[in-house]
């Protein structure tokens, strides 16, 4: 039985288009190559760009088309990724630790979502990094993405809390335009954080 998700990226078009999210993109561009995890990557425009740029990539979701549709946009740009099937409730990273951690509008239920990301600190190496951007609650009034359930979308507070052992170089709610595909188009209210474990 297809899930949600391979509902959603089962189409020839890339849902949310092959080019990276932009803060994600700038934030990388700026960071020595090392291991990448990218948690519920969908079909793999952040991965594949990562990738290009030198960095070992191991990225995972629940959705077998996304994998497929990723490994697909890795092979026409040529570069090589990791993909592993895996909701974000059963991920096992075992003791490995990466360099950086990118969390691309990963919105799950708040229980789930602080078990995960305290999970995420502990694999995160010392002196690696998570980046990250999701909707902040205001986008619950807008039509330009995100999920219809408050308690999944982000505040600065709240993100705070679920890193709290994590030095933030940057967390901040902000107003932007998305450009990403139809799905992410036009203005959204947005938090963006890079946070460093020391």
């Amino acid at each position: 039985m297809k899930t949600f998700w391979d509902e959603r990226y089962d189409s020839e078009d890339y849902v949310y288009g092959k080019e990276p999210n932009e803060f994600f993109a700038e934030t990388l561009r700026k960071l020595d190559p090392g291991h990448i995890l990218l948690p519920a990557e969908g079909e793999g425009r952040n991965a594949v760009f990562a990738a290009g740029l030198g960095w070992k990539v191991h990225a995972f979701d629940s959705s077998r088309v996304a994998e497929y549709k990723a490994l697909s946009l890795a092979a026409e740009r040529n570069v090589n990724i990791l993909y592993s099937i895996a909701d974000v409730d059963d991920f096992d990273p075992g003791d490995y630790k990466y360099d950086v951690i990118g969390l691309i509008y990963t919105h799950f239920h708040p229980q789930v979502r602080s078990n995960f990301f305290k999970l995420m600190t502990k694999c995160l190496a010392p002196g690696g990094k998570i980046i990250l951007e999701g909707f902040e609650k205001k986008q619950i009034n807008l039509s330009t993405g995100g999920p219809k359930d408050l308690s999944m979308l982000f505040s600065v507070e709240e993100l705070e809390k679920n890193f709290d052992g994590l030095h933030f170089e940057y967390l901040k709610a902000e107003s932007i335009t998305l450009a990403e595909s139809d799905v992410h188009n036009g203005r959204a209210e947005v938090v963006r954080m890079v946070a460093i474990k020391s």
